[in-house]
C-alpha cells in the first residue's frame, strides 16, 4: 500500500464556457468582455490529487489527511472511495474546506489564491501508526507549510522514515503562503535526510535554491542545488520540466532526461500530481519502492518510469482540471 498525507481541498476552476453576465463590484476588475468568469468547483489538493491518481493506476492506496464534514469535504471523500483509495486513515472535522482560486494562463499554467483560515485540513494530528501494509508515503504541497498540521506531517515523515518506510516528496510550491522564504528552505534542506525519492518541478527547484539561482534561472543552477541536495539525503531527484520532459538525478552521480509527450494543454491542474502517482506506480512495478532498489536502477529503469509518467501527466494535461488518466488509457 502507498500512503498520500497531506490537503484535499476544493480548487475553483474559471468555466471555459462561461456566459456569465457582468457582475463586477467597486474595486473589482472586470474580465476582458466586461463580465467576472464563473467558477467550477473541482475536488483538489496536490496529495488528493496523488492519491487518486494512484487509485486510478491500479495501485492500492490510502489518504491520510483530515477532511471537513461539509458538503465540499463528503464530495472529497467521495472522489476518494470512487478512486479506491482506503479512507480509514482520514480524520474528520466541522471546520470549512480549504478553497483555492485559480488563475489560468493563456499557456494552461495555473496560479492559486488559497482561503485557508481555520479550515480542516490545517488542523490535522499524527496518527498512531500507518497500516502494516504500508510500503510507501508521499507527502507535500500546503499541507507542509500550514500549521499546525505541517508539524505533524513532518512528525509523519520522520517517524515513518526512520521505521524503513519509502518515502516520497514534492514540495510543490506555493510562494503566496510561506510568509518567510529563508526559514521554509532551511526547513525543506532538514527534510531531505528522510527522504528516499524528491519530486519538483524546475521553477520550483530555483526557488528553493535561493533568489541567487531564481534571479538566474538556468539549468545549471537547477543541477547544482539537486546535487547539494542528493548529498543530503535522497537516492534519486525527478524533476519535471514542462514541455522539455522529465530529468532524474541520481546520488551515484547519473542523469537522465526524457521528452514530454506532445498534446493539446487544456490546463496543467494536476499534472504535478499525476507525475507523483505514476513514478511510484512505476517504481512498484520495478520492485523498487525501497531506498536500495532505487540506487541499484539502471538508465533503462529509468527510462521507463520517466516516460509512463510523462505519459500520465500528458493526459492529465490534457482535459480540465485534475483528472488523471485511468490504466487501461496508458496501456497502448
Amino acid at each position: 500500500m502507498i500512503v498520500v498525507a497531506g490537503e484535499a481541498l476544493i480548487d475553483l476552476v474559471p468555466s471555459p464556457q462561461d456566459t456569465s453576465p457582468s457582475v463586477e463590484g467597486p474595486g473589482e476588475a472586470p474580465a476582458v468582455d466586461g463580465r467576472l468568469p464563473a467558477l467550477l468547483p473541482r475536488r483538489g489538493g496536490g496529495p488528493y490529487n496523488t492519491a487518486v491518481a494512484l487509485g486510478r493506476l491500479g495501485s492500492p492506496a490510502a489518504f491520510c489527511s483530515r477532511i471537513s464534514t461539509d458538503s465540499f469535504g463528503e464530495a472529497l471523500l467521495q472522489g476518494l472511495h470512487s478512486g479506491g483509495v482506503d479512507t480509514s486513515l482520514v480524520q474528520r472535522g466541522t471546520e470549512p474546506t480549504t478553497l483555492a482560486v485559480a488563475d489560468i494562463s493563456p499557456d494552461g499554467s495555473a496560479g492559486y489564491g488559497f482561503y485557508a483560515d481555520g479550515t480542516a485540513d490545517r488542523l490535522f494530528t499524527l496518527p498512531p501508526a500507518l497500516p502494516a501494509a504500508a510500503r510507501a508515503l508521499s507527502l507535500g504541497t500546503c499541507s507542509l507549510v500550514l500549521e499546525p498540521g505541517a508539524s505533524a506531517y513532518e512528525s509523519l515523515l520522520r517517524r515513518e522514515a526512520r521505521r524503513g518506510v519509502f518515502t516520497a516528496l514534492d514540495p510543490n510550491i506555493r510562494p503566496g503562503l510561506i510568509p518567510d522564504p529563508d526559514a521554509y528552505r532551511a526547513r525543506f534542506r532538514s527534510w531531505l535526510p528522510d527522504v528516499a525519492l524528491l519530486k519538483l518541478s524546475e521553477e520550483d527547484a530555483l526557488w528553493l535554491a535561493g533568489p541567487g539561482a531564481a534571479s538566474g534561472g538556468t539549468w545549471e543552477a537547477v543541477t547544482a542545488a539537486a546535487k547539494e541536495w542528493l548529498d543530503a539525503g535522497p537516492a534519486a531527484i525527478v524533476l519535471t520540466r514542462g514541455g522539455d520532459g522529465l530529468t532524474v538525478l541520481t546520488r551515484g552521480g547519473g542523469e537522465l532526461t526524457v521528452p514530454g509527450e506532445r498534446v493539446t494543454v487544456v490546463d496543467t491542474i494536476g499534472a504535478g500530481d499525476t507525475v507523483n502517482a505514476a513514478l511510484l506506480h512505476r517504481l512498484d512495478a520495478h520492485d523498487a519502492l525501497s531506498y536500495a532498489a532505487v540506487t541499484a536502477l539502471g538508465d533503462d529503469d529509468w527510462r521507463d518510469i520517466l516516460r509512463f509518467a510523462a505519459r500520465a501527466a500528458a493526459v492529465t494535461c490534457s482535459r480540465a482540471g485534475a483528472e488523471p488518466p485511468f490504466a487501461t488509457e496508458l496501456a497502448a
